[in-house]
């Protein structure tokens, strides 16, 4: 992570200060469960709370000696907490600590996420109302398809939006597990109930069979869920990029006074931000194969996913918070022309009724394949040469036999193909 694309709070979460805080509230938790059974004596737990301290730096400089981060930072407590930090870590092996740590910092890092996609949706919400009723142009492979409304686009991606936080809060209570079962993970040497007491102050729950580390398929589908959030990014960065071409300039990212766009050319304005966007889901979903990769580890521990998760695990997380909070910006802030969205509606002579005028000539007896035919033809001569396609209809002497002026005209209404967008509001935005 980079301060560029990070934010303080997320970003908090994975610092030094943080983590080593985390460890030290695992382990005081845990005196005083093994105090409650008789294991250790109360004035040691007690001593724990009321001494335990650390200091970074001076935890690195024994790591450089120990070569072994877990116990560097018990080495440092103990220089704060005196004689009774002889009963600290009891029965505890370094993957209890590591692990619940981890769960701590995934479940508070996807607490922020949740607000995050809460705030984008709120944005969502507030935009597809504002053009619940604005038509625009649909296009299928880029090209113009049948008209929509630009508040039917944002009410998709309302819900596909909704789909990603039920995914991330699933994926929150996955992990959301500690394991304090020490080498092995037989609780030979702790009794688990310490294990049901550290998770519950922890906000977490037991997990099941730890085998001394928390079992990494949680993790691969944690960090599954922010891969399809960050492609969630991409589809929507990606939409609104294309709609900025200045060949269709239906809507813009808001430029400030002040920006500039490029340091050559003065009168670009680029859609710099969802291009940004479109880079760092690229890198959140970096973070996937190394997941499934961590998933397969031998026998009942190895490290083999540590160093992977020391990097992708504060990445993901700090640049996906970045990149939605971002991309509700982005559309807080979108620019958008009804005016152009309308200009490109008719910009083909009325083509984008193709299929409305097919189906009224099989309605009236004509085959499909002979329908397709003459609409085709005629279309094709528009797309070719302009003009009007309602009036090449009406000249064809084939198409006029089965409609007639009145009945195709009746068929270039705009309104018929939004009459239902009511109906898709209420199905993703209920009785608003």
């Amino acid at each position: 992570m980079i301060p560029r694309y990070s934010r303080p709070a997320m970003a908090a979460i994975w610092e030094p200060e943080t983590k080593f805080r985390i460890w030290l509230e695992i382990e005081a938790h845990a005196c005083d469960a093994q105090a409650e059974l008789g294991v250790i004596p109360r004035e040691a737990a007690r001593a724990v709370w009321e001494r335990g301290a650390f200091e970074v730096a001076r935890i690195d400089e024994i790591e450089q000696e120990t070569r072994h981060d877990v116990i560097a930072f018990l080495t440092n407590l103990a220089e704060h907490v005196g004689d009774e930090a002889r009963f600290v870590h009891q029965g505890m092996t370094s993957s209890d600590v590591l692990d619940t740590c981890l769960a701590v910092q995934l479940t508070r890092s996807a607490d922020i996420l949740l607000q995050d996609v809460d705030g984008l949706l709120a944005a969502l919400r507030r935009r597809a109302f504002e053009f619940k009723d604005t038509p625009c142009m649909g296009r299928s492979h880029g090209i113009h398809a049948e008209p929509t409304t630009f508040g039917l686009k944002l009410a998709g991606y309302h819900a596909e939006w909704q789909r990603n936080r039920e995914r991330l809060v699933a994926a929150r209570r996955e992990v959301a597990t500690c394991a304090i079962s020490g080498a092995v993970g037989t609780f030979a040497n702790v009794d688990p109930s310490v294990e049901v007491y550290v998770a519950e102050k922890m906000g977490l729950v037991p997990e099941p069979v730890s085998t001394q580390v928390i079992p990494r398929d949680r993790h691969a589908a944690y960090f599954a869920a922010l891969a399809v959030a960050a492609s969630s990014v991409e589809r929507l960065a990606t939409e609104i990029r294309h709609l900025q071409r200045t060949e269709v300039r239906e809507a813009e990212e808001y430029f400030a006074p002040g920006q500039k766009g490029s340091s050559a050319m003065p009168h670009k304005r680029n859609p710099i931000l969802t291009e940004n966007l479109t880079g760092l889901a690229r890198a959140v979903r970096a973070a996937v194969i190394p997941a499934l990769e961590n998933v397969a580890l031998w026998h009942e521990r190895d490290i083999s996913h540590s160093s992977v998760e020391r990097l992708f695990g504060p990445d993901a997380t700090v640049t996906l918070d970045f990149a939605l909070a971002r991309l509700a910006g982005v559309v807080d802030r979108l620019v958008v022309y009804p005016d152009a969205m309308q200009a490109n509606l008719d910009r083909l002579g009325g083509l984008v009724f193709s299929q409305r005028v097919l189906l009224a000539l099989t309605q009236a007896g004509m085959s499909r394949e002979a329908a397709y035919a003459a609409v085709q033809r005629n279309a094709m001569a528009v797309w070719d040469g302009g003009g009007d396609f309602r009036a090449r209809l009406e000249a064809d002497d084939e198409v006029s036999g089965y409609l007639d002026s009145g009945a195709l005209g009746a068929l270039f209404d705009l309104g018929y193909h939004l009459k239902h967008v009511d109906t898709v509001f209420q199905r993703v935005f209920g009785d608003a």
